[in-house]
């Protein structure tokens, strides 16, 4: 069980009730699917985006029901990309722990993360007064499942540029952090300018945790990142430091990228050269970066607790050790 919260004990309260709500819309005739969910929403996970849902809408006139039934459906949503992808990833461990594919098999997983979906909508559907909900969700789901289809389309690419990346995990990943404030702060009723700053803090935040995250697939241990390391290469999956070493060295790259999976002696072998050719270092410029962005958007915030938390808790998941 996550302590990330535990500082915070106005936030850790709320983030209770929202896994409550998911423990309770869980509830299944099949007990495989109903396990592996209450499994997943208790496996450590630091719950960042219901938390920030929570934190934006305390900038407007908060309804707590409206509010924990977003930040529910922000997780579930959350939860079920992260099933899916370790179908299509074949990944074994998450958060260090066995993954729903790995211990269920491949088809409960998908059913799983489908009928996650299927919830998310049931408690958009039948919760009051969610004006925002539906349609901001459904524009930024569509957006999130193409950034993982773009991912899954451009493995073993050589030719994919840093733009093609960004793009990517723009979608992927960011455009749930922005959604995650912005519908906290759009529905507390919170003025457009407001909105849009959380938005913008959402994207940036997004972007840097992503290539943070991207990272440390190069230089962390399989304990500090909660699966293997080395595995988007093994998979093919080009992220930004490979990206980068490329750009400074193409003959290089050239030589060691295949078509098709590696062994953990290659994987280990192209690591070493990303690392030679500055690939981590100057990934790690480009998140801190966008970390910045993210700090500059929450000081423009109006003045209030929550705007100390949010600041605070923004520079604990920016600024880690590489």
């Amino acid at each position: 069980m996550s302590k990330f919260w535990s500082n915070y004990p106005i936030i850790d309260r709320e983030i209770e009730e929202v896994k409550k709500q998911i423990s309770k819309n869980a509830k299944c005739k099949d007990k495989i699917i109903e396990k592996s969910i209450l499994e997943l929403l208790n496996s450590g996970g630091k719950m960042l985006r219901p938390a920030f849902t929570v934190i934006a809408s305390k900038f407007g006139d908060y309804n707590e029901e409206r509010v924990i039934a977003l930040a529910s459906v922000i997780e579930m949503f959350h939860m079920a990309t992260l099933v899916h992808d370790d179908v299509i990833d074949d990944a074994e461990l998450r958060r260090g722990k066995e993954t729903v594919q790995a211990k269920y098999g491949k088809n409960y997983a998908v059913y799983i993360g489908d009928y996650l979906f299927c919830l998310c909508f049931r408690i958009l559907a039948t919760t009051s007064s969610i004006e925002r909900g539906v349609d901001i969700d459904t524009k930024v789901m569509s957006r999130i499942c193409m950034g993982e289809v773009e991912q899954l389309s451009s493995r073993f690419n050589k030719d994919v540029s840093i733009k093609d990346y960004l793009k990517r995990i723009s979608g992927k990943t960011a455009e749930l952090f922005s959604l995650s404030l912005y519908i906290g702060a759009a529905e507390s009723s919170c003025d457009k300018k407001i909105c849009r700053l959380f938005w913008e803090i959402g994207h940036n935040i997004g972007m840097a945790f992503q290539i943070i995250d991207d990272t440390l697939d190069y230089v962390g241990t399989d304990e500090e990142i909660g699966k293997k390391s080395g595995n988007d290469i093994k998979d093919g999956i080009y992220t930004l430091p490979l990206l980068l070493a490329m750009k400074n060295n193409k003959e290089v790259f050239d030589k060691i990228l295949k078509e098709d999976n590696y062994t953990d002696e290659e994987a280990r072998n192209i690591i070493e050269k990303v690392k030679e050719n500055n690939g981590v270092e100057e990934s790690i410029k480009i998140a801190e970066k966008y970390s910045e962005k993210s700090f500059k958007y929450i000081n423009k915030l109006p003045d209030n607790e929550y705007k100390d938390i949010l600041l605070e808790v923004t520079k604990k998941l920016l600024k880690r050790k590489y």
